[in-house]
């Protein structure tokens, strides 16, 4: 396996996630303490290999999902894994000066955030305001969705279709269409099981998930 700084395209931060997702579901987790030496290397300067916008969720942090050491992960987390200003301000910087290779979109099964957009769109339920406006980002994408499907069903599907959102308005975005035959920078979605650990790794909808996300 190459060292962290050698990483250099998409595929090969890819290849690093699922390894260390594997390690983390297995029990073989690599990095339980952090040596001075290190942390006096990367106060330096830091060298990630792939951003992850993930949910704020205290049981999804992405660095033991992955079972990444310091330096190795740019983590922006918000409930839902929206967007926003602020976030899309960190992805551009993640892209324009880290040159991450690999953009992740990173939800979870039984996130809250999704649930609570659910009970509002079918169920009529209504929120604080600032919970409210959190979730006008997740609504639209539960558009499609099959309203009689059960429970655990309708969440896990809700999730998917979330992350799924997310992606298409950071590939949809003038920046990333203008940099659309430059290549070199995937974007990918993945659902966190929280009961196995796992990660699973989505398909894009359409191709082109090698767009930079310069929002």
């Amino acid at each position: 396996m190459p060292h962290v700084h050698e990483i250099r395209t998409a595929e090969e931060a890819l290849t690093r996630l699922k390894e260390g997702n594997a390690r983390f579901v297995s029990g073989q987790a690599r990095f339980p303490t952090v040596h001075k030496e290190v942390l006096a290397e990367l106060a330096k300067r830091q060298r990630p290999y792939a951003t992850i916008l993930g949910c704020s969720d205290s049981r999804v942090p992405p660095e033991l999902v992955f079972d990444a050491a310091f330096g190795e992960l740019f983590i922006i987390r918000v409930a839902g894994n929206v967007l926003g200003e602020s976030i899309n301000g960190t992805l551009q910087y993640a892209s324009t000066h880290l040159h991450t290779p690999l953009f992740v979109v990173l939800g979870h099964e039984g996130c809250g955030a999704v649930e609570a957009a659910l009970a509002e769109k079918f169920h009529g339920a209504r929120h604080r305001s600032r919970i409210a406006a959190l979730l006008e980002n997740i609504v639209p994408a539960l558009e499609n969705l099959d309203a009689t499907l059960p429970p655990e069903a309708l969440l896990s599907a809700a999730v998917e279709a979330n992350v799924r959102r997310t992606i298409r308005e950071l590939l949809e975005s003038p920046e990333a269409k203008a940099r659309m035959a430059q290549g070199g920078v995937m974007v990918i979605g993945a659902v966190y099981d929280l009961v196995t650990g796992r990660v699973r790794f989505l398909e894009p909808d359409t191709p082109g998930r090698s767009v930079p996300p310069i929002v």
